[in-house]
Protein backbone atom coordinates (compact mmCIF):
# COMPACT_ATOMS: atom_id res chain seq x y z
CA UNK A 1 0.00 0.00 0.00
CA UNK A 2 1.35 3.02 -1.34
CA UNK A 3 -1.17 5.21 -1.15
CA UNK A 4 -3.44 5.38 1.76
CA UNK A 5 -7.09 5.57 -0.11
CA UNK A 6 -9.58 8.11 1.92
CA UNK A 7 -13.81 7.46 1.37
CA UNK A 8 -15.64 10.36 1.50
CA UNK A 9 -17.50 8.22 5.07
CA UNK A 10 -13.62 8.53 6.47
CA UNK A 11 -14.14 12.27 6.83
CA UNK A 12 -14.98 13.98 10.71
CA UNK A 13 -14.47 17.37 9.41
CA UNK A 14 -13.33 19.18 5.94
CA UNK A 15 -9.35 18.39 6.43
CA UNK A 16 -9.27 15.20 9.38
CA UNK A 17 -10.48 11.50 8.92
CA UNK A 18 -10.75 8.69 11.33
CA UNK A 19 -9.37 5.18 9.94
CA UNK A 20 -9.69 1.90 11.44
CA UNK A 21 -9.43 -1.56 10.26
CA UNK A 22 -7.17 -2.52 7.38
CA UNK A 23 -5.73 1.28 6.79
CA UNK A 24 -4.78 1.23 10.65
CA UNK A 25 -3.31 -2.07 10.42
CA UNK A 26 -0.80 -0.91 7.56
CA UNK A 27 -0.02 2.43 8.92
CA UNK A 28 0.69 1.28 12.48
CA UNK A 29 2.20 -2.00 11.94
CA UNK A 30 3.51 -2.10 8.12
CA UNK A 31 4.93 1.45 7.89
CA UNK A 32 5.10 1.84 11.75
CA UNK A 33 3.65 5.52 11.76
CA UNK A 34 3.25 7.13 14.94
CA UNK A 35 1.91 10.47 16.29
CA UNK A 36 3.78 13.50 14.51
CA UNK A 37 4.17 11.19 11.13
CA UNK A 38 2.90 11.60 7.49
CA UNK A 39 1.70 9.28 5.20
CA UNK A 40 0.84 9.43 1.56
CA UNK A 41 -2.65 9.78 1.01
CA UNK A 42 -5.85 10.66 -1.61
CA UNK A 43 -9.37 10.91 -1.42
CA UNK A 44 -11.18 8.36 -4.19
CA UNK A 45 -11.82 9.57 -7.67
CA UNK A 46 -10.16 13.10 -6.17
CA UNK A 47 -6.55 14.71 -4.97
CA UNK A 48 -3.73 13.39 -3.37
CA UNK A 49 -1.53 14.55 -0.70
CA UNK A 50 -0.41 13.74 3.01
CA UNK A 51 -2.05 13.12 6.04
CA UNK A 52 -0.37 13.57 9.26
CA UNK A 53 -1.38 11.41 12.68
CA UNK A 54 -3.00 13.58 14.98
CA UNK A 55 -4.05 11.32 17.27
CA UNK A 56 -4.02 7.33 17.70
CA UNK A 57 -4.94 4.44 20.19
CA UNK A 58 -4.98 0.54 20.09
CA UNK A 59 -8.17 0.82 17.08
CA UNK A 60 -8.03 3.89 15.11
CA UNK A 61 -6.21 7.14 14.14
CA UNK A 62 -7.22 10.80 12.95
CA UNK A 63 -5.69 12.12 9.99
CA UNK A 64 -5.00 15.98 9.21
CA UNK A 65 -4.96 15.94 5.19
CA UNK A 66 -3.68 17.92 2.83
CA UNK A 67 -4.48 17.24 -0.65
CA UNK A 68 -3.08 19.71 -2.93
CA UNK A 69 -1.75 17.26 -5.96
CA UNK A 70 -3.36 15.97 -8.56
CA UNK A 71 -3.63 12.29 -9.64
CA UNK A 72 -1.20 10.80 -12.13
CA UNK A 73 -2.25 11.04 -15.72
CA UNK A 74 -4.31 7.57 -17.19
CA UNK A 75 -2.96 5.75 -19.89
CA UNK A 76 -5.79 6.27 -23.42
CA UNK A 77 -7.05 2.68 -22.79
CA UNK A 78 -10.22 1.15 -23.62
CA UNK A 79 -9.62 -2.64 -22.66
CA UNK A 80 -12.06 -5.28 -24.06
CA UNK A 81 -11.33 -8.51 -22.42
CA UNK A 82 -12.94 -11.99 -22.50
CA UNK A 83 -13.46 -12.72 -18.87
CA UNK A 84 -10.72 -15.18 -17.77
CA UNK A 85 -10.57 -17.17 -15.03
CA UNK A 86 -12.17 -15.51 -11.57
CA UNK A 87 -8.71 -16.09 -9.87
CA UNK A 88 -6.79 -14.72 -12.82
CA UNK A 89 -9.09 -11.44 -12.73
CA UNK A 90 -8.04 -10.39 -9.52
CA UNK A 91 -4.30 -10.01 -10.47
CA UNK A 92 -5.28 -8.65 -14.24
CA UNK A 93 -7.67 -6.08 -13.15
CA UNK A 94 -4.91 -5.09 -9.97
CA UNK A 95 -2.31 -5.09 -13.00
CA UNK A 96 -4.13 -2.62 -15.31
CA UNK A 97 -5.32 -0.40 -12.50
CA UNK A 98 -1.65 -0.02 -11.70
CA UNK A 99 -0.84 1.20 -15.45
CA UNK A 100 -3.28 3.37 -15.16
CA UNK A 101 -6.31 2.03 -17.29
CA UNK A 102 -9.45 3.53 -16.63
CA UNK A 103 -12.12 1.47 -18.89
CA UNK A 104 -12.34 -2.09 -18.61
CA UNK A 105 -15.22 -3.84 -20.41
CA UNK A 106 -15.54 -7.93 -19.72
CA UNK A 107 -17.06 -9.79 -22.69
CA UNK A 108 -17.75 -13.48 -22.82
CA UNK A 109 -16.27 -15.67 -25.66
CA UNK A 110 -17.36 -19.01 -27.25
CA UNK A 111 -13.94 -20.39 -24.95
CA UNK A 112 -15.07 -18.52 -21.75
CA UNK A 113 -16.76 -21.13 -19.36
CA UNK A 114 -20.13 -20.50 -18.58
CA UNK A 115 -19.59 -21.26 -14.72
CA UNK A 116 -17.13 -17.81 -14.53
CA UNK A 117 -20.19 -16.02 -14.86
CA UNK A 118 -21.74 -17.01 -11.54
CA UNK A 119 -18.22 -16.67 -9.34
CA UNK A 120 -18.74 -15.35 -6.42
CA UNK A 121 -15.35 -13.57 -6.92
CA UNK A 122 -17.30 -11.33 -10.28
CA UNK A 123 -19.29 -9.42 -7.64
CA UNK A 124 -19.30 -5.55 -7.94
CA UNK A 125 -17.99 -5.33 -4.31
CA UNK A 126 -15.04 -7.79 -5.35
CA UNK A 127 -14.14 -6.13 -8.79
CA UNK A 128 -13.99 -2.53 -6.75
CA UNK A 129 -11.53 -4.32 -4.49
CA UNK A 130 -9.13 -5.27 -7.36
CA UNK A 131 -9.25 -2.05 -8.95
CA UNK A 132 -8.72 -0.40 -5.18
CA UNK A 133 -5.61 -2.44 -4.65
CA UNK A 134 -4.16 -1.35 -7.79
CA UNK A 135 -4.65 2.11 -6.80
CA UNK A 136 -2.79 1.77 -3.50
CA UNK A 137 0.03 0.27 -5.45
CA UNK A 138 0.00 2.92 -8.05
CA UNK A 139 -0.23 5.85 -6.04
CA UNK A 140 -3.56 6.97 -7.99
CA UNK A 141 -7.07 7.85 -6.68
CA UNK A 142 -9.29 7.95 -10.15
CA UNK A 143 -11.64 3.97 -9.58
CA UNK A 144 -11.44 2.13 -13.15
CA UNK A 145 -15.07 1.48 -14.70
CA UNK A 146 -15.29 -2.10 -14.72
CA UNK A 147 -18.67 -3.15 -17.36
CA UNK A 148 -20.15 -6.51 -17.42
CA UNK A 149 -20.95 -7.60 -20.76
CA UNK A 150 -22.47 -11.28 -21.10
CA UNK A 151 -23.27 -11.45 -24.57
CA UNK A 152 -20.32 -10.72 -27.31
CA UNK A 153 -22.10 -9.81 -30.29
CA UNK A 154 -24.54 -7.70 -28.86
CA UNK A 155 -22.17 -5.36 -27.00
CA UNK A 156 -20.13 -5.24 -30.51
CA UNK A 157 -21.88 -4.32 -32.90
CA UNK A 158 -24.70 -2.18 -30.45
CA UNK A 159 -21.99 -0.47 -28.28
CA UNK A 160 -18.67 -1.07 -28.68
CA UNK A 161 -18.51 0.78 -32.53
CA UNK A 162 -19.30 4.11 -30.52
CA UNK A 163 -17.26 3.11 -27.67
CA UNK A 164 -14.18 2.88 -29.85
CA UNK A 165 -15.20 5.94 -31.73
CA UNK A 166 -11.80 8.23 -32.40
CA UNK A 167 -9.54 5.30 -31.12
CA UNK A 168 -7.05 3.05 -32.54
CA UNK A 169 -8.70 -0.36 -32.89
CA UNK A 170 -6.74 -3.63 -32.00
CA UNK A 171 -7.71 -7.51 -31.86
CA UNK A 172 -4.73 -9.13 -29.83
CA UNK A 173 -4.78 -12.84 -31.39
CA UNK A 174 -2.11 -15.16 -31.05
CA UNK A 175 0.19 -16.39 -33.92
CA UNK A 176 -0.92 -13.09 -36.03
CA UNK A 177 1.04 -10.88 -38.38
CA UNK A 178 1.76 -7.51 -37.89
CA UNK A 179 3.07 -7.32 -34.57
CA UNK A 180 1.43 -4.99 -31.81
CA UNK A 181 2.24 -1.61 -32.64
CA UNK A 182 4.78 0.38 -30.08
CA UNK A 183 4.88 3.71 -28.90
CA UNK A 184 1.16 4.96 -30.27
CA UNK A 185 0.60 8.72 -29.74
CA UNK A 186 -3.67 8.04 -29.63
CA UNK A 187 -6.04 6.57 -27.71
CA UNK A 188 -6.85 2.91 -28.25
CA UNK A 189 -9.14 0.15 -28.09
CA UNK A 190 -7.96 -2.88 -27.39
CA UNK A 191 -9.72 -6.41 -27.56
CA UNK A 192 -7.81 -9.43 -25.86
CA UNK A 193 -9.50 -12.82 -26.17
CA UNK A 194 -9.37 -15.69 -23.26
CA UNK A 195 -6.79 -18.54 -23.08
CA UNK A 196 -6.45 -19.88 -27.16
CA UNK A 197 -7.68 -16.79 -28.19
CA UNK A 198 -10.62 -15.47 -29.98
CA UNK A 199 -12.39 -17.56 -32.36
CA UNK A 200 -12.48 -16.79 -36.02
CA UNK A 201 -16.20 -15.77 -35.86
CA UNK A 202 -15.19 -13.16 -33.13
CA UNK A 203 -12.23 -11.87 -34.89
CA UNK A 204 -14.29 -11.16 -37.91
CA UNK A 205 -16.83 -9.18 -35.97
CA UNK A 206 -14.42 -7.10 -34.81
CA UNK A 207 -12.95 -6.28 -37.90
CA UNK A 208 -16.35 -5.37 -38.82
CA UNK A 209 -16.38 -2.37 -36.94
CA UNK A 210 -12.74 -1.97 -37.67
CA UNK A 211 -10.64 -3.82 -35.58
CA UNK A 212 -7.06 -5.09 -37.21
CA UNK A 213 -5.34 -8.35 -35.35
CA UNK A 214 -1.83 -8.15 -34.29
CA UNK A 215 -0.10 -10.54 -32.33
CA UNK A 216 2.94 -10.68 -30.09
CA UNK A 217 5.28 -13.17 -31.87
CA UNK A 218 5.53 -16.66 -31.98
CA UNK A 219 5.43 -17.34 -28.10
CA UNK A 220 2.25 -18.39 -26.92
CA UNK A 221 1.30 -16.05 -23.76
CA UNK A 222 -1.50 -16.05 -20.85
CA UNK A 223 -3.82 -13.69 -21.05
CA UNK A 224 -2.18 -12.23 -17.77
CA UNK A 225 1.17 -12.03 -19.41
CA UNK A 226 -0.16 -11.19 -22.92
CA UNK A 227 -2.39 -7.90 -21.23
CA UNK A 228 0.57 -6.42 -19.25
CA UNK A 229 3.21 -6.71 -22.18
CA UNK A 230 0.68 -5.30 -24.79
CA UNK A 231 -0.01 -2.23 -22.61
CA UNK A 232 3.62 -1.50 -21.69
CA UNK A 233 4.28 -1.98 -25.83
CA UNK A 234 1.65 0.60 -26.78
CA UNK A 235 2.08 2.76 -24.35
CA UNK A 236 6.23 2.38 -23.67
Amino acid sequence: MNLVLLFPTDFISPDRVCLSGRRYDHISTVLKAGPGDCVACGKINGSMGTGMIQDMDAERLVLQVNLDQPPPPCVPLTLVLALPRPKMLRRILQNVTTLGVKQVFLVNSWRVEKSFWQSPLLTDDKLEEYCRLGLEQAKDTVMPGVYKKRFFSRFVKNELLEISDATQCITAHPGTDPICPAGVNQPVTLAIGPEGGWIDLEVQTLADIGFVSCGLGPRILTVETAVTSLIARLFA
